[in-house]
């Protein structure tokens, strides 16, 4: 008896075309597949699927601009949460006040656009970070904040 693929001289024309092709499919879908199925584990489960969410940071030149940010970005729903850190201190200059913002991956280069659009600096600083891991049920009240 023998075990595993068969040869292609076993194969009629058409029955190694198909095998061929099932092949390949199996290959350039297992990707899909597997994300697919993270994404259905991860709601059913409540896991989470590594850099979905993005942790982004802004620095701002005092406490009234972190507050126009914050609420504009928390107001237009480019992110959950808006965390102002006062009191930064850089070795390149003074003192800057920093912002945390919890958001959904995709939704960075929204944010960043929006910061370039409102901050006084020529050069705003709009650096993210993908968060790999986290409490879940905090992770999923983002993505339920955040729309895609």
């Amino acid at each position: 008896m023998r075990i595993g693929l068969p040869t292609a001289e076993t194969l009629q024309g058409g029955s190694f075309k198909a095998l061929l092709l099932v092949m390949l499919l199996s290959v350039f879908m297992f990707q899909l597949l597997r994300t697919v199925g993270l994404r259905a584990f991860s709601m059913a489960s409540e896991t989470y699927t590594s850099g979905t969410h993005s942790a982004a940071f802004v620095t701002c030149p005092n406490d009234t601009v972190a507050r126009d940010l914050a609420r504009g970005i928390v107001e237009k729903k480019l992110a959950a949460c808006v965390n102002i850190v006062p009191a930064i201190k850089s070795m390149y200059v003074s003192h800057y006040m920093s912002e945390m913002i919890k958001t959904r991956s995709s939704k960075v280069p929204a944010l960043a656009e929006y910061v370039r659009s409102n901050h006084p600096y020529e050069v705003a600083e709009v650096i993210s970070l993908p968060i790999d891991q986290g409490n879940p049920p905090y992770l999923k009240w983002i993505g339920d904040i955040v729309p895609e």
